[in-house]
Protein backbone atom coordinates (compact mmCIF):
# COMPACT_ATOMS: atom_id res chain seq x y z
CA UNK A 1 0.00 0.00 0.00
CA UNK A 2 1.35 3.45 -1.32
CA UNK A 3 2.01 5.87 1.76
CA UNK A 4 -1.19 8.37 2.25
CA UNK A 5 0.82 11.37 1.80
CA UNK A 6 2.22 9.61 -1.80
CA UNK A 7 -1.58 9.00 -3.08
CA UNK A 8 -1.74 12.73 -1.89
CA UNK A 9 0.88 14.07 -4.10
CA UNK A 10 -0.32 11.70 -6.99
CA UNK A 11 -3.81 13.20 -6.95
CA UNK A 12 -2.70 16.55 -6.81
CA UNK A 13 -0.58 15.92 -9.92
CA UNK A 14 -3.41 14.38 -11.08
CA UNK A 15 -5.57 17.51 -10.73
CA UNK A 16 -2.84 19.43 -12.41
CA UNK A 17 -2.13 17.50 -15.37
CA UNK A 18 -6.21 17.58 -16.06
CA UNK A 19 -7.03 21.42 -14.59
CA UNK A 20 -3.71 22.26 -17.70
CA UNK A 21 -5.79 20.16 -20.00
CA UNK A 22 -8.88 21.91 -19.24
CA UNK A 23 -7.92 25.38 -18.58
CA UNK A 24 -6.09 24.93 -22.34
CA UNK A 25 -9.04 26.33 -24.36
CA UNK A 26 -7.35 30.40 -23.14
CA UNK A 27 -4.08 29.54 -24.77
CA UNK A 28 -4.55 29.01 -27.90
CA UNK A 29 -6.56 32.38 -28.33
CA UNK A 30 -3.36 34.08 -27.82
CA UNK A 31 -1.71 33.06 -30.58
CA UNK A 32 -3.70 34.53 -33.31
CA UNK A 33 -2.93 35.96 -36.06
CA UNK A 34 -1.50 32.17 -36.86
CA UNK A 35 -3.39 29.62 -38.43
CA UNK A 36 -4.53 26.43 -37.00
CA UNK A 37 -2.15 24.90 -38.92
CA UNK A 38 0.72 26.97 -38.52
CA UNK A 39 0.31 26.38 -34.26
CA UNK A 40 -0.17 22.90 -34.80
CA UNK A 41 3.05 22.83 -36.90
CA UNK A 42 5.02 24.81 -34.16
CA UNK A 43 3.32 22.54 -31.32
CA UNK A 44 4.77 19.36 -33.34
CA UNK A 45 8.17 21.36 -33.41
CA UNK A 46 8.60 22.50 -30.26
CA UNK A 47 7.00 19.29 -28.37
CA UNK A 48 9.81 17.55 -30.09
CA UNK A 49 12.56 20.20 -28.67
CA UNK A 50 10.88 20.08 -24.98
CA UNK A 51 10.45 15.75 -24.50
CA UNK A 52 13.82 16.04 -25.93
CA UNK A 53 15.65 18.08 -23.29
CA UNK A 54 13.70 15.81 -20.98
CA UNK A 55 14.42 12.30 -21.66
CA UNK A 56 18.43 13.74 -22.03
CA UNK A 57 17.79 15.22 -18.34
CA UNK A 58 16.46 11.71 -17.47
CA UNK A 59 18.92 9.67 -19.11
CA UNK A 60 16.42 7.38 -20.61
CA UNK A 61 17.16 6.97 -24.01
CA UNK A 62 17.70 2.93 -23.88
CA UNK A 63 13.88 2.35 -25.49
CA UNK A 64 14.86 4.35 -28.83
CA UNK A 65 17.53 1.16 -30.03
CA UNK A 66 14.47 -1.77 -29.20
CA UNK A 67 12.00 0.58 -30.97
CA UNK A 68 14.19 0.99 -34.37
CA UNK A 69 14.11 -3.27 -34.45
CA UNK A 70 10.77 -3.42 -34.33
CA UNK A 71 9.02 -2.51 -37.26
CA UNK A 72 5.47 -3.20 -36.17
CA UNK A 73 5.69 -0.97 -33.51
CA UNK A 74 6.76 1.99 -35.51
CA UNK A 75 4.54 1.71 -38.00
CA UNK A 76 1.94 1.85 -35.01
CA UNK A 77 3.20 4.29 -33.54
CA UNK A 78 3.14 6.50 -37.00
CA UNK A 79 -0.66 5.68 -37.27
CA UNK A 80 -0.49 6.98 -33.63
CA UNK A 81 1.24 10.34 -34.87
CA UNK A 82 -1.17 10.70 -38.06
CA UNK A 83 -4.51 10.25 -35.37
CA UNK A 84 -3.14 12.78 -32.58
CA UNK A 85 -1.97 15.10 -35.36
CA UNK A 86 -5.97 15.29 -36.35
CA UNK A 87 -6.97 15.11 -33.42
CA UNK A 88 -4.67 18.46 -32.18
CA UNK A 89 -5.54 20.57 -35.81
CA UNK A 90 -9.36 20.07 -35.37
CA UNK A 91 -8.88 21.15 -31.40
CA UNK A 92 -6.69 23.88 -32.09
CA UNK A 93 -9.29 25.20 -35.44
CA UNK A 94 -12.57 24.55 -33.04
CA UNK A 95 -10.84 26.78 -29.97
CA UNK A 96 -10.50 29.87 -32.26
CA UNK A 97 -13.26 29.31 -34.34
CA UNK A 98 -15.28 29.49 -31.10
CA UNK A 99 -16.35 26.41 -30.89
CA UNK A 100 -14.99 25.04 -27.29
CA UNK A 101 -18.33 23.80 -25.92
CA UNK A 102 -18.59 21.09 -29.16
CA UNK A 103 -14.95 20.62 -28.61
CA UNK A 104 -15.51 19.66 -24.97
CA UNK A 105 -17.93 17.16 -26.04
CA UNK A 106 -15.83 15.19 -27.92
CA UNK A 107 -13.66 14.58 -24.59
CA UNK A 108 -16.96 13.49 -22.92
CA UNK A 109 -18.62 11.36 -25.21
CA UNK A 110 -14.89 9.83 -25.80
CA UNK A 111 -14.89 6.74 -22.87
CA UNK A 112 -18.14 5.53 -24.45
CA UNK A 113 -17.03 5.81 -28.08
CA UNK A 114 -13.84 3.97 -26.37
CA UNK A 115 -15.86 1.19 -24.94
CA UNK A 116 -17.70 1.07 -28.26
CA UNK A 117 -14.68 0.34 -30.43
CA UNK A 118 -14.31 -2.30 -27.68
CA UNK A 119 -16.77 -4.26 -28.52
CA UNK A 120 -16.70 -4.03 -32.68
CA UNK A 121 -12.83 -4.14 -32.94
CA UNK A 122 -11.60 -6.24 -29.84
CA UNK A 123 -14.51 -8.18 -29.48
CA UNK A 124 -15.38 -6.80 -25.85
CA UNK A 125 -18.36 -8.26 -23.77
CA UNK A 126 -20.18 -5.19 -22.34
CA UNK A 127 -22.27 -5.51 -19.24
CA UNK A 128 -25.81 -4.07 -19.12
CA UNK A 129 -24.80 -0.76 -17.65
CA UNK A 130 -22.29 -0.09 -20.49
CA UNK A 131 -24.76 -0.84 -23.13
CA UNK A 132 -27.33 1.31 -21.36
CA UNK A 133 -24.77 4.04 -21.29
CA UNK A 134 -23.50 3.38 -24.88
CA UNK A 135 -27.44 3.93 -25.90
CA UNK A 136 -27.89 6.49 -23.88
CA UNK A 137 -25.04 8.29 -25.70
CA UNK A 138 -26.16 7.57 -29.07
CA UNK A 139 -29.13 9.21 -28.36
CA UNK A 140 -27.14 12.26 -27.25
CA UNK A 141 -25.56 12.77 -30.81
CA UNK A 142 -28.97 12.00 -31.94
CA UNK A 143 -30.25 15.25 -30.08
CA UNK A 144 -27.75 17.45 -30.63
CA UNK A 145 -27.78 16.02 -34.34
CA UNK A 146 -31.32 17.73 -34.44
CA UNK A 147 -30.59 20.82 -32.24
CA UNK A 148 -27.73 22.00 -34.74
CA UNK A 149 -29.25 20.68 -38.11
CA UNK A 150 -26.14 19.08 -38.89
CA UNK A 151 -24.02 15.99 -36.97
CA UNK A 152 -21.63 17.27 -34.32
CA UNK A 153 -18.82 16.76 -36.49
CA UNK A 154 -16.37 18.57 -34.30
CA UNK A 155 -17.29 16.28 -30.98
CA UNK A 156 -17.24 13.30 -33.00
CA UNK A 157 -13.79 14.01 -34.89
CA UNK A 158 -12.54 14.62 -31.79
CA UNK A 159 -13.38 11.29 -29.80
CA UNK A 160 -13.03 8.95 -32.41
CA UNK A 161 -9.60 10.12 -32.88
CA UNK A 162 -8.46 10.19 -29.78
CA UNK A 163 -10.61 6.99 -29.35
CA UNK A 164 -8.64 5.56 -31.95
CA UNK A 165 -5.09 7.25 -30.57
CA UNK A 166 -5.50 5.42 -27.25
CA UNK A 167 -6.17 2.27 -28.77
CA UNK A 168 -3.29 2.06 -31.07
CA UNK A 169 -1.20 3.35 -27.91
CA UNK A 170 -2.78 0.28 -26.24
CA UNK A 171 -0.65 -2.22 -28.64
CA UNK A 172 2.67 0.44 -28.76
CA UNK A 173 2.85 -0.15 -24.94
CA UNK A 174 6.03 1.87 -24.22
CA UNK A 175 5.56 4.66 -21.63
CA UNK A 176 4.02 8.53 -21.94
CA UNK A 177 7.34 11.07 -22.86
CA UNK A 178 8.97 8.30 -24.50
CA UNK A 179 5.61 7.85 -26.51
CA UNK A 180 4.88 11.85 -27.11
CA UNK A 181 8.94 11.41 -28.01
CA UNK A 182 8.17 8.89 -31.05
CA UNK A 183 5.42 10.73 -32.36
CA UNK A 184 6.77 14.12 -32.32
CA UNK A 185 10.27 12.87 -34.23
CA UNK A 186 7.98 11.42 -36.88
CA UNK A 187 5.41 14.63 -37.04
CA UNK A 188 8.79 16.73 -37.20
CA UNK A 189 10.35 16.75 -40.39
CA UNK A 190 6.59 17.46 -42.41
CA UNK A 191 5.87 20.23 -39.50
CA UNK A 192 9.25 22.15 -40.05
CA UNK A 193 9.29 21.78 -43.64
CA UNK A 194 5.28 23.38 -43.56
CA UNK A 195 6.94 26.32 -41.64
CA UNK A 196 9.61 26.37 -44.24
CA UNK A 197 7.21 27.04 -46.88
CA UNK A 198 4.93 29.26 -44.93
CA UNK A 199 8.47 31.97 -44.26
CA UNK A 200 9.40 31.43 -47.87
CA UNK A 201 5.68 32.12 -49.09
CA UNK A 202 5.89 34.76 -46.58
CA UNK A 203 2.58 33.83 -44.96
CA UNK A 204 4.14 32.72 -41.32
CA UNK A 205 3.48 34.67 -38.41
CA UNK A 206 6.91 33.69 -36.55
CA UNK A 207 9.07 36.34 -35.54
CA UNK A 208 6.80 38.93 -37.21
CA UNK A 209 4.36 40.01 -34.60
CA UNK A 210 6.97 40.45 -31.55
CA UNK A 211 8.94 38.57 -29.14
CA UNK A 212 6.23 37.88 -27.09
CA UNK A 213 4.10 36.14 -29.84
CA UNK A 214 6.98 33.94 -30.87
CA UNK A 215 7.44 33.04 -27.59
CA UNK A 216 4.01 31.89 -27.10
CA UNK A 217 4.71 29.63 -30.13
CA UNK A 218 7.84 28.29 -28.91
CA UNK A 219 5.70 27.68 -25.50
CA UNK A 220 3.60 25.43 -27.26
CA UNK A 221 5.98 22.50 -27.14
CA UNK A 222 5.91 23.24 -23.12
CA UNK A 223 2.17 23.32 -22.79
CA UNK A 224 2.08 19.99 -24.61
CA UNK A 225 4.78 18.19 -22.39
CA UNK A 226 4.43 20.03 -18.63
CA UNK A 227 0.81 18.57 -18.09
CA UNK A 228 2.07 15.03 -19.71
CA UNK A 229 4.95 14.83 -17.22
CA UNK A 230 2.72 15.56 -13.75
CA UNK A 231 0.18 13.14 -16.17
CA UNK A 232 3.24 10.49 -15.73
CA UNK A 233 3.81 11.78 -11.82
CA UNK A 234 0.53 10.42 -10.49
CA UNK A 235 0.18 7.34 -12.56
CA UNK A 236 2.33 6.01 -10.34
CA UNK A 237 1.32 7.43 -7.06
CA UNK A 238 -2.43 6.76 -7.52
CA UNK A 239 -4.93 4.04 -8.63
CA UNK A 240 -6.39 3.92 -12.16
CA UNK A 241 -9.76 4.35 -10.76
CA UNK A 242 -9.18 7.86 -9.67
CA UNK A 243 -7.46 8.45 -12.72
CA UNK A 244 -10.13 7.39 -14.52
CA UNK A 245 -12.23 9.89 -12.82
CA UNK A 246 -9.96 12.60 -12.89
CA UNK A 247 -10.06 12.88 -16.67
CA UNK A 248 -13.27 14.23 -16.46
CA UNK A 249 -11.92 17.51 -14.99
CA UNK A 250 -10.63 18.36 -18.28
CA UNK A 251 -14.29 18.39 -20.44
CA UNK A 252 -16.22 19.57 -17.50
CA UNK A 253 -13.20 23.15 -17.18
CA UNK A 254 -13.43 23.31 -21.28
CA UNK A 255 -16.99 23.44 -20.72
CA UNK A 256 -16.90 25.70 -18.32
CA UNK A 257 -15.04 28.27 -19.93
CA UNK A 258 -17.29 28.19 -23.28
CA UNK A 259 -20.09 28.60 -21.24
CA UNK A 260 -19.02 31.55 -19.38
CA UNK A 261 -16.06 32.76 -20.16
CA UNK A 262 -16.10 32.64 -24.14
CA UNK A 263 -19.88 33.01 -23.76
CA UNK A 264 -21.06 30.44 -26.23
CA UNK A 265 -24.99 29.86 -27.33
CA UNK A 266 -26.49 26.84 -25.34
CA UNK A 267 -30.10 26.78 -26.26
CA UNK A 268 -32.30 24.04 -25.01
CA UNK A 269 -31.55 21.33 -27.42
CA UNK A 270 -28.00 21.31 -26.60
CA UNK A 271 -28.46 21.23 -22.50
CA UNK A 272 -30.78 18.39 -23.37
CA UNK A 273 -27.60 16.66 -25.07
CA UNK A 274 -25.16 17.44 -22.99
CA UNK A 275 -27.76 15.87 -19.69
CA UNK A 276 -27.77 12.82 -22.10
CA UNK A 277 -24.25 12.62 -22.24
CA UNK A 278 -23.53 13.22 -18.52
CA UNK A 279 -25.98 10.63 -17.68
CA UNK A 280 -24.48 7.88 -19.83
CA UNK A 281 -21.07 8.83 -17.70
CA UNK A 282 -22.74 8.59 -14.54
CA UNK A 283 -24.05 5.07 -15.48
CA UNK A 284 -20.13 3.92 -16.49
CA UNK A 285 -18.90 5.74 -13.12
CA UNK A 286 -21.18 4.13 -10.82
CA UNK A 287 -20.90 0.73 -12.71
CA UNK A 288 -16.68 0.81 -12.68
CA UNK A 289 -16.83 2.06 -8.68
CA UNK A 290 -19.37 -1.31 -8.36
CA UNK A 291 -17.61 -3.97 -10.59
CA UNK A 292 -14.22 -2.46 -8.92
CA UNK A 293 -15.68 -2.92 -5.09
CA UNK A 294 -17.14 -6.74 -6.23
CA UNK A 295 -14.01 -7.59 -7.38
CA UNK A 296 -11.74 -5.90 -4.59
CA UNK A 297 -14.17 -8.07 -1.95
CA UNK A 298 -14.02 -11.15 -3.86
CA UNK A 299 -10.06 -11.04 -4.32
CA UNK A 300 -9.90 -10.82 -0.34
CA UNK A 301 -12.60 -13.67 0.29
CA UNK A 302 -10.52 -15.70 -2.09
CA UNK A 303 -7.12 -14.79 -0.75
CA UNK A 304 -8.33 -15.76 3.28
CA UNK A 305 -9.83 -19.09 1.76
CA UNK A 306 -6.15 -19.20 0.46
CA UNK A 307 -4.62 -18.21 3.17
CA UNK A 308 -6.70 -20.65 6.02
CA UNK A 309 -6.35 -23.33 3.49
CA UNK A 310 -2.60 -23.30 3.71
CA UNK A 311 -2.41 -22.82 7.16
CA UNK A 312 -4.08 -26.20 7.48
CA UNK A 313 -1.75 -28.28 5.34
CA UNK A 314 1.05 -29.96 7.15
CA UNK A 315 5.01 -30.32 6.46
CA UNK A 316 7.42 -27.46 6.09
CA UNK A 317 6.70 -24.97 3.64
CA UNK A 318 3.13 -25.67 3.27
CA UNK A 319 1.93 -21.89 4.24
CA UNK A 320 1.78 -19.57 1.39
CA UNK A 321 3.12 -16.02 2.16
CA UNK A 322 0.33 -13.24 2.02
CA UNK A 323 1.84 -11.75 -0.75
CA UNK A 324 2.21 -15.01 -2.71
CA UNK A 325 -1.78 -15.29 -1.94
CA UNK A 326 -3.16 -12.14 -2.83
CA UNK A 327 -1.23 -12.42 -6.19
CA UNK A 328 -2.62 -15.38 -6.58
CA UNK A 329 -6.38 -14.26 -5.63
CA UNK A 330 -5.57 -10.62 -7.88
CA UNK A 331 -4.93 -13.10 -10.97
CA UNK A 332 -7.96 -15.38 -10.36
CA UNK A 333 -10.15 -12.22 -10.54
CA UNK A 334 -8.79 -10.12 -12.75
CA UNK A 335 -6.42 -12.12 -15.20
CA UNK A 336 -2.79 -10.43 -14.31
CA UNK A 337 -1.29 -9.84 -11.48
CA UNK A 338 1.20 -7.02 -13.01
CA UNK A 339 -0.04 -3.79 -13.55
CA UNK A 340 0.73 -2.11 -16.86
CA UNK A 341 2.19 0.80 -17.30
CA UNK A 342 -0.22 3.59 -17.74
CA UNK A 343 -0.55 5.77 -20.39
CA UNK A 344 -0.65 9.42 -21.03
CA UNK A 345 -3.33 11.14 -22.48
CA UNK A 346 -2.83 14.00 -24.53
CA UNK A 347 -6.12 16.02 -24.56
CA UNK A 348 -6.11 19.26 -26.54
Amino acid sequence: MKPQNEERTGLLYGIGAYGMWGLVPLFWPLLKPSGAVEILAHRMVWSLVVVGITLLALKRWGWIRDLLRRPRKLGLIAVAAAVITVNWGVYIWAVNAGQVVEASLGYFINPLVTIAMGVLLLGERLRPVQWAAVGIGFAAVLVLAIGYGRLPWISLTLAFSFATYGLVKKKVNIGGLESLAAETAIQFLPALAFLVWLTADGSATFGLHGTGHAALLVATGVVTAVPLVCFGAAAIRVPLSTLGLLQYLAPVFQFLLGVVYFREAMPPERWAGFALVWLALTCLTWDALRTARRTKAKALRLAAQAEAAGASADGPGAVAGPGAVAGAAVASTTGAVTRPEPQAETTG
